[in-house]
C-alpha cells in the first residue's frame, strides 16, 4: 500500500514530521509521559507530539502548575507546546516569552476546544465566530513568534448554522500559519455521531498550506483512508490513541505501505500500564503520578475480561507497589481483543447546546476580548 498524499511535514529546521502524524493535545492526558510512550512507538520517524493546552495568562504569570505541564524531556524534539487564548496582547506575550526562553519549537493554537466552560467565555471553537478577534490572535503569535513555526487548530464551527471554518481557514493562512488542522465535528456535536470528512476536504481546495484532519481516526487504517478521501496533508490523533500508544506504530507502518500491526495481548498492555504509571511517578512524584494514572485504566482494559472488582481497584491504586499487585491478577494469557477495532474510545457524547456569551451570535465584527475567558480547557 502506496500512500502519495501523504509527505513528510517539515516546518523548520527542528520542526519536521517524517510521518504526517500529529498526536492531538488532550487535557491531563498528553503530558510528558504520555507523549513519551507514543513517540517511542514511531522510532526514528516520529510525528509531532503536542503538548496538553496551556493557558496563556497563567504562562506569562508564571503559574507553577503551568510551568510543571510544559516541561519536555531532554531528548524531546521538536517540542510542541498548544496555547489557548483570547486576548491577542496575552497571546502575544506568551509566544514572546517562549521564543525568549527557548520554551518550545512549535507552537499550536487551539480555536477547537467545545467545552463548555470555555465556550461560555467566548473561547475555544466559539471564538472565530469573532473573525476580527480570531484574526488578531493568530497575528499576533506569528508576529511574536518571529519564524518559530505556528499553526492553528479549530473546528467547522459553532453549529451547522454557524460554520466558521472556511473564512477562518483563509485568514490563518494570510497570517502566515504553517498548517491548519480541521477537526470535522461543531462545538455543538462535542464528540458525538461521525466527523465530516467533507468539511476537511473543502478545506484542503481553499488553502494552499497544508489542512490536517482530525476526527475518527481510530484505526491506521481510517488515517489511510482519510487521507486517500479528503487529500489532507496528514491527521491528527486524539481519542483513538486512548490506553493505545503502540496506534503510533500502526500509523507510522501504515504510511510506509506495511501491513503489519500491533495487536497487543494483555500481558504487554499490562506492563505498557506499569510503564506509564511510572513515567508519571517519574514527573510527578508516586502519590500524584498513580493516581493520575488512574483514568487510563478503563480505555487500556476496554475489551479484555477484566471483573468489574478487579478493574475498580486496578483504578484505586495510588502506589507502584499496589498497582502491581492488582496488574498479577490479571489473567495475562489473554490476547488482544479484536471486537474493539474501530471502535470510539473516551467521549462520545453530543452536546446539547453551545454555551456561548450573551448576544455572542448577533455580530461577527466585534474585536472585544471576552471578558474572564481565559480558563482551564481541553483538547478540541
Amino acid at each position: 500500500m502506496t500512500v502519495l498524499a501523504a509527505a513528510p511535514l517539515r516546518y523548520s529546521e527542528r520542526v519536521a514530521a517524517a510521518v504526517p502524524v500529529v498526536l492531538a493535545p488532550m487535557a491531563g492526558i498528553t503530558n510528558t509521559a504520555f507523549r513519551r510512550l507514543c513517540r517511542e512507538q514511531m522510532g526514528d520517524t516520529p510525528g509531532l507530539f503536542v503538548s496538553e493546552m496551556i493557558t496563556t495568562r497563567a504562562l506569562v504569570e508564571r503559574n507553577p502548575k503551568t510551568l510543571q505541564l510544559i516541561e519536555f524531556r531532554p531528548d524531546e524534539s521538536p517540542r510542541s507546546m498548544q496555547l489557548y487564548g483570547v486576548d491577542p496582547a496575552v497571546v502575544g506575550a506568551a509566544v514572546r516569552m517562549i521564543v525568549d526562553e527557548d520554551l518550545a519549537d512549535h507552537v499550536d493554537l487551539n480555536f477547537g476546544c467545545p467545552v463548555p466552560k470555555v465556550t461560555r467565555k467566548g473561547g475555544g471553537a466559539a471564538l472565530p465566530w469573532r473573525i476580527g478577534l480570531f484574526d488578531d490572535i493568530v497575528r499576533a503569535a506569528v508576529r511574536e513568534a518571529r519564524g518559530l513555526p505556528v499553526t492553528v487548530k479549530m473546528r467547522v464551527g459553532i453549529d451547522a448554522e454557524h460554520h466558521t471554518f472556511r473564512e477562518a481557514g483563509l485568514r490563518a493562512q494570510d497570517a502566515g500559519v504553517r498548517h491548519v488542522a480541521l477537526h470535522g465535528r461543531t462545538a455543538l456535536e462535542y464528540y458525538g455521531g461521525h466527523a465530516d470528512w467533507d468539511r476537511i476536504a473543502e478545506l484542503v481546495e481553499l488553502l494552499d498550506i497544508p489542512v490536517l484532519g482530525n476526527g475518527d481516526v481510530w484505526e491506521a487504517d481510517d488515517a489511510v483512508r482519510m487521507v486517500a478521501e479528503t487529500g489532507c496533508a496528514g491527521v491528527v490523533v486524539g481519542r483513538g490513541c486512548l490506553g493505545r500508544p503502540w496506534l503510533f506504530a500502526d500509523l507510522a507502518a501504515a504510511f510506509a505501505g506495511r501491513a503489519e500491526r500491533v495487536r497487543p495481548g494483555l500481558r504487554l498492555v499490562a506492563a505498557t500500564m506499569r510503564r506509564h504509571a511510572g513515567l508519571l511517578a517519574d514527573w510527578q512524584g508516586e502519590q500524584r503520578g498513580v493516581t493520575e494514572f488512574r483514568k487510563h485504566v478503563a480505555w487500556y482494559l476496554k475489551g479484555f475480561a477484566v471483573g468489574g472488582e478487579l478493574r475498580r481497584s486496578l483504578a484505586m491504586t495510588s502506589t507502584l507497589a499496589e498497582l502491581d499487585d492488582e496488574l498479577a491478577r490479571l489473567d495475562l494469557d489473554q490476547p488482544f481483543p479484536e471486537v474493539v477495532l474501530g471502535q470510539p474510545r473516551g467521549r462520545t457524547t453530543a452536546g446539547r447546546s453551545v454555551s456561548l456569551p450573551e448576544g455572542w451570535l448577533a455580530t461577527r465584527d466585534s474585536r472585544a476580548v471576552p471578558a474572564g475567558a481565559e480558563v482551564e480547557g481541553s483538547g478540541g
